[in-house]
Parts: structure tokens; C-alpha cells; sequence
């Protein structure tokens, strides 16, 4: 084979590195919503399943208009999309801070920052799956820390912002940052290496190959839906997706519950978000080294522990050590998908089937979680019952991830 010339410098490395920034800032102030929620509820009086009914129809819509953002990032390119989506991520947040009624919070939160966080999955990690062939697994876990990192850098801030403005400026401030860098940062994305007149890192390398799915053509979405698959790995995210929109809504709430001050309570959520990063990366090596499917059980072995560990956390230190434990395993987790949607169905229409998957799995249970643990809440004045629900579903979850089996390339039309 004749070893094709490297170009001076990768493009695809600008990429990795801006996708990380953009999933720093958008998923950062996403996730700061369990911050701002003790505020709004001690503003208005709304009921915890109210409050948190915002965040639901938010995720839900992100996940729904995924979708479409995945298939217009094949079309168009990520640039675009990112741009659009930037705006309307930013403009989302400073309408939040002029909310009076419970219909304006789902109105700005819950619709028009969905808008923006269309494009926080399925465009960016599709974009960087095209850039790599060999490391895609690693370098998927690298932007998907960019997740993390928001979570330990954005809800803090936005704690002590709150301290000092309250929260309706604090929402400007943190609406208006992620208007502009978001929209100048997409300025630096491109859709494929060809582009920029490059190849795929490691494509055409002896050894470098997918391990379910050899075919980089891969299926289309109707032939994806066709498989079941598809549906497992549906069914396997929504197990996943469940705990995890509760944990980062009310995980707040429950500890200020039971006594801790809000302070320390606030640090919950930036532990998961710091200890996700490793758990994101060494996760994409691991699943470069033994297979996706058998890292991503490894994922949901931490996610199980944790969150059964939960159910007797009482005080502090066990709520830190259940943050370690669980953002471990949900940073693994979060890595993984999209390199399996690539070994399972290929790279022809990766962006909408990822997005797809994203909208019955990940939407679904990012929407059904925190609403009904707040309901839960507020009929038993306790989360026990929520968490206890949302650890025997991650057992569904492993145990589904354990029948993934290759799907048949003759099935791919």
C-alpha cells in the first residue's frame, strides 16, 4: 500500500477543538438549570413538577429538532446550523430572565433555547466522526468533555452570579455569552476533510476498521428503523437518559432537602461534570481497545452503583462520592453513542440516525425523568422513590446493551 503524505497540520484537530468549546458553553448553561431552579421556585411558588415540566418539553423539543438538525448538518454542514442554532440558544436564555408566568418559562426555556440546543448532539459529533476513522472513539469522548467541563465551569459561575444579581440578570449574562461565542466559534467548522482538501485521519491505514459494521456507506434512516438494533439502542439510551436528567434537575433540590447547605449542594453538579471528563475519554480508549459495546456495559455498571448508592446517601461525602461514581459512568456513556451508531449503520447518514436515536432515546427519557421524579416528589415529599425507579431501570439498560449484536450488512438500503 502506497502511505499517503500528512498534510503540515490536521485541520480536523480545529474540529475536535471547537466542538469542545461549543459543547462547553451550550450544555454548561443547559445544565445550570438545576441552579436557577431553588430561585424560581422560591419567585413564584410553582410546584417542583411544574418547574422542572420546563426543562422536560425543553429536552424533549432538543431532542425532536435533533433530528432535523442532524439531517441539515448533512446537507449543509455544521457551520450553519451552528450558527443558526446559536442564536437562538442565547436569545432563549435572555428571554428566560423576563419570565412573570409559568406558560413564559416553557415558552422561552422549554421552546426557544430547544431551538439552539438542537444542534448540541448530532451535528457536532457527526461532524468530527467524518474528520476521523482511526482515534474516532477517542476524539468523540474529547468534544463530549466539553460537556463536562460547562458542567464544572458555567453552574458555579452561575451560582455566584445569582448571588450577587439574582437570577434574572444572571440569565442575561449567561444568555448573552453564549449568543456571541457560540456564533463566532461555529465560523471555524467544516463539514468533511475534503473541504479542506485533506483525508479522514486514518483512512486507508492497514488495521483501521470498524468492528460491527465494516461498511462506511452504511444504512440509510428507513433502514436503520428496519432493524431492531436501532430500537435496543433506543431503548438502552431512554434507561440511561431517565436517571440522568433527574440526577442533574433535582440532585440539587434533594441534597438542599436534606440539610446541606446550598453552597455545597451547588458542587454536585460540577463534580459530575469534572469527573465525566475522564470518564469520557478513557471510555472512547477503552472502547478503541476492547469494543464500543463492551465499554459502554463498563458505563452502565457505574451508572447502576451510583445510583442504588444514592437511595443511602445522607449526608455530604456520600453525595460527593455518588457525583464521582455517576459521572464516570455518565460521561462514558454520553462518549460511546455516536461511534456506535457508526459501527452499527455507518457514516452515509450518520447525523439523522444519530439524531434520531438521540430523539426516541435520549429526548424521551431527559423528558420523562425530571417530571416525574418531580411529581413523585410532590405527592411523597421524598426523591426515594424516583431514585429507586431510575436504578432498576439502568439495570433494564445493561441488560439490553448486553444483546447488541452487529446487524447484517445486507440489511443497509
Amino acid at each position: 500500500m502506497v502511505e499517503r503524505k500528512r498534510p503540515p497540520f490536521f485541520y480536523g484537530y480545529v474540529i475536535v477543538a471547537v466542538a469542545f468549546l461549543l459543547m462547553l458553553i451550550m450544555w454548561g448553561a443547559y445544565y445550570s438549570f438545576g441552579i436557577f431552579f431553588e430561585p424560581l421556585l422560591a419567585q413564584f411558588g410553582w410546584t417542583k413538577a411544574m418547574t422542572s415540566g420546563a426543562f422536560s418539553l425543553s429536552f424533549f423539543l432538543t431532542g425532536t429538532l435533533g433530528v432535523l438538525a442532524g439531517r441539515l448538518t448533512d446537507r449543509f454542514g455544521p457551520r450553519v446550523v451552528m450558527t443558526v442554532c446559536g442564536f437562538f440558544l442565547g436569545l432563549g436564555y435572555i428571554l428566560v430572565s423576563q419570565t412573570t408566568t409559568v406558560w413564559q418559562l416553557y415558552f422561552f426555556y422549554g421552546i426557544v433555547v430547544a431551538l439552539g440546543m438542537a444542534a448540541s448532539v448530532a451535528p457536532l459529533q457527526s461532524t468530527v466522526a467524518r474528520w476521523f476513522v482511526r482515534r474516532r472513539s477517542v476524539m468523540t469522548g474529547i468534544i463530549i468533555s466539553g460537556i463536562g467541563m460547562g458542567m464544572v465551569i458555567v453552574p458555579p459561575i452561575a451560582h455566584q452570579l445569582i448571588s450577587h444579581y439574582g437570577w434574572r440578570l444572571s440569565y442575561i449574562m449567561v444568555g448573552s455569552i453564549a449568543l456571541i461565542l457560540m456564533m463566532l466559534s461555529a465560523q471555524f467548522l467544516r463539514r468533511d476533510p475534503g473541504q479542506k482538501g485533506q483525508q479522514p485521519y486514518g483512512e486507508g491505514e492497514v488495521g483501521v476498521e470498524t468492528r460491527m459494521n465494516p461498511s462506511d456507506r452504511g444504512f440509510s434512516l428507513r433502514g436503520a428503523l428496519r432493524t431492531w438494533q436501532f430500537w435496543i439502542m433506543v431503548m438502552a439510551l431512554l434507561c440511561f437518559t431517565m436517571g440522568e436528567g433527574t440526577v442533574l434537575v433535582h440532585i440539587v433540590s434533594h441534597a438542599i432537602g436534606l440539610g446541606i447547605s446550598a453552597d455545597n449542594a451547588a458542587l454536585i453538579i460540577p463534580i459530575i461534570g469534572l469527573v465525566s471528563i475522564p470518564g469520557r475519554i478513557l471510555t472512547g480508549i477503552t472502547g478503541d481497545k476492547i469494543g464500543n459495546k463492551n465499554a459502554y456495559l463498563i458505563g452502565f455498571v457505574f451508572i447502576d452503583v451510583s445510583l442504588f448508592m444514592l437511595l443511602i446517601s445522607r449526608e455530604l461525602w456520600m453525595l460527593y462520592l455518588f457525583a464521582v461514581i455517576y459521572g464516570f459512568g455518565y460521561g462514558g456513556l454520553s462518549a460511546l453513542i455516536s461511534p456506535i451508531v457508526v459501527e452499527l449503520f455507518g457514516l452515509g447518514s450518520h447525523g439523522v440516525i444519530m439524531g434520531t436515536v438521540v430523539m426516541f432515546g435520549g429526548t424521551g427519557g431527559m423528558a420523562i425523568g425530571p417530571l416525574l421524579a418531580g411529581h413523585i416528589f410532590d405527592i411523597t415529599g421524598s426523591y426515594q422513590s424516583a431514585f429507586l425507579l431510575y436504578a432498576i431501570i439502568g439495570v433494564i439498560g445493561l441488560i439490553l446493551v448486553s444483546r447488541l449484536k452487529p446487524v447484517p450488512i445486507h440489511s443497509a438500503w
